[in-house]
């Protein structure tokens, strides 16, 4: 015979408390397993332990699920602290930020993505971010999609096969009114296993520019999302779908009289998404 459903303020109480207790039970029991994996990796070379693309599956996953008066906000806020806690643990790590734009964003981006024991340095450009990452073990950092022309060209520092590259767009789960909605990119050292590919991002340098060349590039499920000047040359940021060849998209820029063309990083789509209470 079924139990029957607790009917009193006590027994409602009693029943919050049993989750509350099992909620922690679940998160140590999370971070016995995480104590096991690291002792199975203790011959690996430290660094990030940041894995994006599963990462972005696991909070797409998270807002597809989700019902009820909880906002979506609170559930993946807390998400991302675990995640980003447990992260922490396994390879210690800080995030850099650009904080050109304003900090205030920026530290909410990174407190709600990263949480507070992740350590948060601030950077007065991005340039000085992608330095600061090249010359960490494993850190991350963070800088605005939306910089400017005024930001130079940036996205060369990434080019090379060591330099750091754009592991992620932030936030992985986009909605109105989002408490740490401005887009950012997120970038490390290279990542052998760890990057969602549904877009990639290509550094480029051109004579010049022309509606044509955004046609060709539209063709090719491709755009710029940057450019600034390099010297008498024009630099792009070209964001282009996972599914398209990089020898194509090349080729919609040779027209314009292409010097330079390299990988810079990958990330995936974009999830907006409208949350509904029931």
């Amino acid at each position: 015979m079924a139990e029957a459903a607790p009917t009193t303020l006590a027994d409602l109480r009693s029943e919050i408390d049993r989750i509350d207790a099992a909620m922690h039970g679940l998160l140590m029991e999370r971070s016995s397993i995480i104590e096991t994996l690291i002792a199975i990796k203790k011959t690996q070379v430290s660094g990030s332990a940041f894995r994006p693309g599963r990462e972005a599956d696991m909070m797409k996953r998270l807002a597809l699920r989700h019902q009820g008066l909880l906002p979506l906000d609170t559930v993946e806020s807390i998400w991302r602290i675990i995640i980003a806690t447990f992260t922490f643990v396994q390879a210690n790590y800080s995030v850099h930020a650009d904080i050109s734009g304003g900090d205030a964003a920026m530290r909410d981006s990174a407190r709600f993505h990263f949480g507070f024991t992740v350590p948060y340095v601030t950077h007065e450009d991005a340039r000085a971010v992608i330095k600061a990452v090249a010359e960490s073990t494993g850190d991350l950092g963070i800088f605005r999609m939306d910089l400017g022309a005024s930001a130079g060209v940036w996205w060369r520092d990434l080019i090379g096969e060591d330099k750091p590259k754009i592991i992620a767009r932030l936030p992985f789960i986009e909605r109105p009114d989002h408490p740490a909605g401005t887009p950012v990119y997120c970038i490390a050292k290279p990542l052998a296993d760890a990057a969602m590919r549904e877009i990639v991002l290509y550094a480029a340098r051109v004579e010049r520019w022309s509606e044509t060349l955004r046609a060709g590039l539209a063709q090719h499920l491709a755009e710029v999302s940057a450019s600034a000047a390099d010297g008498s040359h024009l630099g792009l940021l070209v964001a282009a779908s996972g599914e398209t060849s990089p020898e194509a998209i090349r080729s919609a820029l040779v027209p314009a009289g292409l010097s330079e063309f390299a990988e810079i990083g990958s990330h995936a789509a974009r999830f907006a998404f409208k949350s509904t209470r029931s």
